[in-house]
């Protein structure tokens, strides 16, 4: 054991800094941003205000007043966008809940008469087997489970939908500070390149060239394909004559989001119920959509995505649980960053330089290398 700590120690130590430094930026990003909430949602608000507001300026229209008519027609826009959405979904979401306990019911029933036929059928051989009581069993727990697992998940939904007044009083001052960013814009980057000293410059040039960029893009990808998805399957549904299209639409864009889930998480469930319950034409439509989906995700994605960030679906999803679970909402939002960064650092070779290999261990590929 002494033998490995002094051969590894100077590994560990340089490890054990990098995940330090990780931790303290994790806390401080989720600390800021719990205190300054308007002025995190200004900055996204800035970003999209602020291209109509450049663009009327340069017509020749005051940067004041450009910045106002572009920071209403963005208000009007995503108020409007939102609380048709707000209503309708919150509408379908409580009606679907209410209905909860009438699918149980029907689903209980077509599972206790499959247990009656097996058992009718079991009981036909010539030697006893009691397992019918245990299917039945079995499955009423299963199907207790998946009501609790949707009434949960539905309720929490609804909720979150019906209680937005800590968030649209944010989003109001982040608009009010985002007007005036946008006015004063050109003297905020004046002083930034005048007062910012050389080392932090380089770093966020760093950030800018190899993080930033590289999120935005994918952030705009990934907004395409799901709003892809989104709109087969609500047009689907709504083709189908399918109850609460919009809200089960929506459920299924939330969990296309999430890597390695994906709308197969809301599908198969629904597919595996529906021919429990004997619907096989909806069933078989309902599949149908279901392989469209995949099918077409799995072919845009390469021309809409470009090249990917160079992180695994299982390392980001893993990373943004723990993040979730230790820093709250703002851990979720950093985690990306942190990642994506931590890949740019070492294909820049600054991980390498860092962390200093144990002595020894790496001699003979070393060598191999120089051969």
């Amino acid at each position: 054991m002494l033998h490995f700590y002094k051969k590894y120690w100077r590994t560990i130590f340089d490890i054990g800094l990098i995940v330090i430094t990780v931790i303290l930026a994790m806390w401080l990003f989720s600390l800021i941003y719990n205190i300054a909430k308007p002025i995190f949602f200004s900055f996204v608000i800035f970003v999209c205000i602020e291209p109509l507001a450049k663009r009327l300026h340069k017509l020749g229209m005051k940067k004041s007043i450009a910045a106002a008519i572009s920071a209403i027609l963005f208000t009007l826009i995503i108020l409007g966008s939102i609380g048709a959405i707000i209503f309708i979904a919150a509408m379908q979401g409580t009606e679907l809940i209410s209905n909860l306990p009438k699918y149980q019911k029907i689903l209980t029933a077509n599972i206790t008469n499959g247990t009656l036929y097996v058992e009718e059928l079991l009981g036909r051989l010539p030697f006893e087997i009691n397992i019918a009581d245990e299917i039945a069993t079995i499955l009423q727990n299963a199907t207790d489970q998946i009501q609790s697992w949707l009434m949960n998940g539905l309720t929490f939904l609804v909720n979150s939908i019906t209680s937005l007044t800590s968030f649209l009083f944010n989003a109001a001052i982040g608009l009010i500070l985002a007007y005036f960013l946008s006015i004063e814009i050109v003297d905020w980057k004046r002083i930034a390149n005048e007062k910012t000293p050389n080392t932090f410059k380089q770093a966020f040039f760093f950030l800018r060239d190899n993080v930033l960029k590289g999120i935005w893009v994918y952030i705009k990808a990934q907004s395409k394909l799901i709003s892809v998805t989104f709109l087969v399957i609500l047009l689907s549904l709504l083709i189908l004559g399918v109850d609460n299209a919009l809200i089960i639409s929506i459920v299924a864009a939330i969990f296309d989001i999430l890597p390695l889930l994906g709308v197969s998480t809301i599908f198969i469930p629904w597919i595996t119920y529906l021919f429990i319950v004997g619907d096989y034409t909806l069933g078989s439509w309902v599949t149908v959509i279901w392989l469209v989906v995949i099918i077409a995700r799995q072919l845009l994605e390469p021309k809409i995505t470009g090249d990917s960030l160079g992180v695994s679906a299982f390392t980001m999803l893993a990373f943004m649980i723990v993040s979730l679970s230790l820093f709250g909402v703002a851990g979720m939002i950093m985690s990306p960053i942190l990642l994506i960064l931590v890949k740019a650092l070492y294909d820049q070779g600054y991980i390498q330089r860092w962390i200093r290999k144990p002595i020894g261990e790496y001699d003979t590929i070393e060598k191999n290398k120089d051969e």
